[in-house]
């Protein structure tokens, strides 16, 4: 700890940094020149002029496009939620290497500037379009790094807590707080395929066309097979369907109800015994039909039996896969 290194550690996306153990200019985001490192070799922030629109114009514009989304996104991944310390690191020396040139010679941009393009540059229509897309490009670059013949998609819901009078703000009993109640697309690898911001008091299934429809579309262009995950808020007969129609395997969650359990009476009567310290795990498949839906459907049951626990743990899942109820769970 604390030996110099004989020669300096240098960045591949600006050659002129060097990383020297100094005490000159010191930063707590060092880790932000690894994200930007691969910014670099996947070429992602690059293509946002072929994206987004800026509206802005005149002599009075310093800060172009791509260095403000740097700035932007490089603030999120450090954990700063908003624009209020914008200030302070537009004077980091490790944002100023990330953002751009102009930020390495003199600074990054305030907290006014900032906040200017986020709440006027990307709230256009055109340019929320273009995030839409460029997200796609950007999921798209870095899957095509990565083997892979299937690409299974993760639908779920998360909230997020306001302390303001923001636009759209409710409360939500579930979270038990004010919030937005946005929607994320994630794929296995943990990339964000999708996301919609929506008022606090929605189901979480509303509007679930509007972020799945646009990702199935680009997918199935491509010779990849796709399946499908969520929990029981998404246990609808309209996106069983909807999956259904377009080829697309799948695994939803099923809320328990008095019919489901007693497909599986047999397994809730407590083993005879000392339960052992490992649980006793049981999985069972049937043929089910709820009153809502069109024809029956596949349910997999699991059944869990703990040591010290009165009652097992029981999930159900309902999907149109083949593969053994273990398999599936």
């Amino acid at each position: 700890m604390g030996e110099k290194f004989q020669e300096s550690l240098k960045l591949q996306f600006d050659k002129r940094l060097k990383l020297e153990f100094q005490g000159a200019r010191i930063t707590s985001d060092a880790g932000l020149l690894v994200f930007r490192e691969l910014d670099e070799a996947l070429g992602l922030t690059e293509t946002a002029p072929n994206y987004l629109r800026d509206s802005r114009g005149g002599r009075n514009v310093q800060h172009e496009l791509v260095p403000l989304l740097r700035q932007s996104v490089y603030s999120r991944l450090t954990g700063y939620e908003d624009t209020n310390d914008a200030e302070k690191l537009a004077r980091d020396p490790a944002m100023q290497a990330v953002v751009g040139r102009r930020a390495l010679e003199k600074q990054a941009a305030s907290t006014n500037t900032l906040g200017r393009f986020e709440t006027d540059v990307l709230i256009t229509v055109e340019n929320e379009k273009g995030l839409e897309q460029m997200n796609a490009a950007w999921v798209d670059r870095a899957m095509t790094r990565t083997r892979h013949q299937r690409i299974i998609l993760d639908l779920d819901s998360s909230e997020s807590p306001l302390y303001g009078e923001q636009e759209g703000a409710a409360y939500n009993g579930h979270f038990g707080c004010v919030c937005y109640h946005p929607l994320f697309c994630f794929n296995q690898v943990g990339d964000c395929e999708g996301a919609m911001l929506r008022t606090g008091n929605v189901h979480s299934a509303e509007r679930w066309l509007g972020v799945l429809e646009p990702i199935v579309e680009r997918y199935q262009k491509r010779e990849v097979r796709l399946l499908f995950r969520a929990d029981a808020a998404f246990a609808r007969p309209e996106i069983y369907r909807y999956l259904e129609s377009r080829g697309i395997g799948y695994a939803i969650r099923l809320p328990a109800n008095d019919l489901l359990q007693e497909h599986i009476k047999h397994l809730l009567k407590r083993p005879v015994g000392r339960p052992p310290q490992k649980p006793i795990v049981w999985y069972y498949n049937f043929r089910y039909q709820a009153k809502s839906w069109d024809r029956p459907r596949r349910v997999v049951a699991k059944v869990e039996w703990h040591q010290g626990e009165l009652f097992p743990r029981v999930g159900f899942i309902v999907t149109n896969l083949s593969a053994k109820p273990k398999d599936v769970v």
